[in-house]
C-alpha cells in the first residue's frame, strides 16, 4: 500500500500442479526446504492441501544467515520486495538493471521455491522520467519495459503482478500515467503484453482492501468479469490483505475469494501481514492470531486460492513501523526470528496440530450495532451477534462476550435483558460486572453467555438485542464508552470482546 510494498509470485490456471510439484521437489533437495520436522514446515502443510504457503523478502535482508535460512526452508514461495520495481529495473529509459531481482530468483532455485513477480506497471515507485513522457508515449515505453522484464525472467517466475493497485477506495480508477494515456484500456494492454513476453506466467491483476466486499472489490470484479468476458489473458487476483487488529477483519473474505474464483480465476492472497498499535500486548496477539487463522481457512475453503504470501515472514524486516507510525509487531516472526502466536494459529488452520474437541474458538467474532437512538438517555441497548468464521462447530456455553461501557453517575447496580433473539432468550445470559482497574471508557461491562448450545462452522447466533439501565434509571453517557458506536448496521466490532473457556480469542480489551 505504499512505497515499501513488496509483490509475489501469482498464478494462473495451471499453477496450482506447478507449484505443488515445485513443493514436491523442494522436500527432497538437500539444498531446499528442509527435510520434514514432525509436522511439517508452513510450506508443506499447505502443499499437503493444495497450496503454497510463501513470505516476501528484499535484497538488504538475503545476506542475514539466519534470515535467509528460515526463508529458504519453511516457504516454498518468495516474492521480491522492491527488485523488480519499475525504479529499479528500467531508473533510466531504455536502460535495464536486473541485477538485484537476479539475486532473488537464484535464491528461489537453489532453494526449490516459486517466484511471484512483482510488479510490472504501478503508480507507484516509478522512475521520474515515466511520469515526464508526453501521454502520447507512454503506451510505447509500458509496452516496452513489461516486454524486456517478462521476458528477461521467463521460466524463473511462475506469476507476476502485471497491475497493482488499479483502484482508488470508491473504486475509481487511480491516477497514474498509464490511465491519464490510455484510460482504463492500459490494464488490458498490459496483460496481453505480459503474455506475449511470457506465455507460460500466471498473470494477475493486485490490490489491497479488496478482502472483503465493498466498492473498491466490487470495482476488481467489474474489472475482471469485463477482462475475463473479452478473452483477456487474466489469470487471477490478488488480495493484499495488510490487515490491522484495531479494524474490524474483512468477514466476507471466504465470498469474496468465490466470486472471483467462480469468474474462472485463481485467488492468492499475495502481502499478508496483521499490524497492531504498540507496544503489543497478549490481548492484541490474540486478535492478531484469529486474522491470520481465519485468512487461512478463507484460502483453505476455495478451491482456486493457489495460496498465502506474508508480506515478509519476520517483524525485523516489516515494512510497518516506516509506514505507520507507532504501530508494527505485524509478522509471523519477532525480530529475534522467533515465531509468535500468529504462527501457531497458521499451523493449527493448515491442519499442523490437533485443533482439541471443543472447536475452534479462536475463530469466533463478534458483530455490534447500535439500537438506541439517543447517547445521553437512562438505556444502553446494544445489538450483538456472535459468528463462527472457523471450519469446527463452537460450544456456546464455553463463549461469553463483554460490551465495555462507562457508568457515569446515579446508581450503581443494575438491571439486564435480552428482548429478542433467533435462538431464544431463554438461552442467552447477562450481567453487569465492575471493572477492578477502570479503564478510560470503561468501568463496567455487560457479559453475555450463553446456556446451551453449539454454534456451526460460518453460522451466526442472528441479533441478540440486549438492554440495560441502572435500578434508579439515571441518565447514561454513552458518547466515551469504550465499545458504543452510533453505527445501526451490524459490523464487525473489535472493542467488543470474546472469550472462550475464558481466554480472549477476539476483540481488544479497553
Amino acid at each position: 500500500m505504499s512505497l515499501v510494498k513488496r509483490c509475489r509470485p501469482r498464478r494462473t490456471r495451471g499453477l496450482p500442479a506447478l507449484l505443488v510439484g515445485a513443493l514436491a521437489l523442494a522436500t527432497t533437495l538437500a539444498g531446499g526446504p528442509a527435510t520434514a520436522a514432525p509436522q511439517g514446515t508452513l510450506h508443506e502443510l499447505a502443499a499437503a492441501q493444495g497450496k503454497y504457503f510463501g513470505s516476501a523478502t528484499d535484497n538488504p535482508e538475503l545476506p542475514d544467515a539466519a534470515y535467509a535460512a528460515t526463508l529458504g526452508s519453511e516457504f516454498g514461495q518468495i516474492t521480491p520486495g522492491n527488485s523488480m520495481k519499475w525504479d529499479t529495473t528500467e531508473p533510466v529509459q531504455g536502460r535495464f538493471d536486473f541485477a538485484k531481482g537476479d539475486v532473488v530468483t537464484d535464491f528461489a532455485q537453489q532453494h526449490g521455491q516459486t517466484v511471484r513477480g512483482h510488479t510490472l506497471v504501478w503508480h507507484s515507485q516509478l522512475p521520474g522520467w515515466v511520469g515526464s513522457l508526453p501521454p502520447a508515449q507512454v503506451e510505447a515505453a509500458m509496452k516496452n519495459h513489461i516486454t524486456e522484464e517478462a521476458t528477461h525472467y521467463r521460466g524463473k517466475v511462475a506469476a507476476w503482478d502485471v497491475v497493482n493497485e488499479p483502484f482508488n477506495e470508491d473504486g475509481t480508477y487511480r491516477a497514474s500515467p498509464f490511465h491519464t494515456a490510455m484510460g482504463s484500456d492500459y490494464v488490458a494492454t498490459a496483460l496481453r503484453t505480459a503474455h506475449a513476453a511470457d506465455p507460460d506466467a500466471k498473470l494477475y491483476l493486485n490490490d489491497y482492501n479488496i478482502e472483503g466486499l465493498g466498492a473498491k472489490s466490487d470495482a476488481m470484479y467489474a474489472l475482471a468479469s469485463k477482462l475475463v468476458d473479452e478473452g483477456v489473458p487474466l489469470d487471477g487476483v490478488g488480495m493484499q490483505a495488510h490487515l490491522a487488529v484495531q479494524y474490524g477483519f474483512p468477514y466476507e473474505m471466504r465470498a469474496n475469494m468465490q466470486r472471483f474464483a467462480d469468474l474462472g480465476l485463481d485467488v492468492a492472497v499475495t502481502e499478508l501481514d496483521v499490524r497492531m498499535q504498540l507496544p503489543a500486548d497478549a490481548t492484541k496477539a490474540a486478535t492478531q492470531s484469529a486474522y491470520y487463522r481465519q485468512v487461512t481457512e478463507a484460502c483453505l475453503a476455495v478451491e482456486r486460492c493457489v495460496g498465502i504470501t506474508v508480506w515478509d515472514y519476520t517483524d525485523k524486516y516489516s515494512w510497518v513501523p516506516g509506514t505507520f507510525p507507532g504501530q508494527g509487531s505485524a509478522n509471523l516472526y519477532d525480530e529475534n526470528l522467533t515465531p509468535k502466536p500468529a504462527y501457531d494459529a497458521v499451523r493449527t488452520a493448515l491442519g499442523g496440530d490437533d485443533g482439541g474437541e471443543g472447536g475452534d474458538p479462536g475463530a469466533l467474532k463478534v458483530q455490534y450495532r447500535s439500537s438506541d437512538s439517543s447517547a445521553g438517555d437512562n438505556q444502553i441497548k446494544p445489538g450483538l451477534q456472535l459468528v463462527n468464521t472457523g471450519a469446527t462447530a463452537a460450544s456456546l456455553p464455553e463463549v461469553t462476550i463483554r460490551y465495555w461501557f462507562t457508568s457515569d453517575n446515579g446508581a450503581s447496580t443494575y438491571s439486564t435483558w435480552c428482548d429478542w433473539s433467533p435462538i431464544g432468550c431463554n438461552t442467552v445470559t447477562h450481567r453487569v460486572a465492575a471493572v477492578s482497574t477502570p479503564k478510560a471508557g470503561a468501568d463496567h461491562y455487560l457479559e453475555v453467555g450463553f446456556g446451551s448450545g453449539s454454534l456451526a462452522p460460518g453460522a451466526t447466533t442472528g441479533e441478540i438485542q440486549l438492554r440495560l439501565n441502572k435500578t434508579d434509571w439515571s441518565d447514561f453517557d454513552e458518547s466515551d464508552d469504550y465499545s458504543h458506536n452510533a453505527g445501526t448496521s451490524y459490523a464487525d466490532a473489535p472493542k467488543v470482546t470474546v472469550y472462550a473457556g475464558g481466554e480472549l480469542v477476539w476483540g481488544i480489551e479497553p
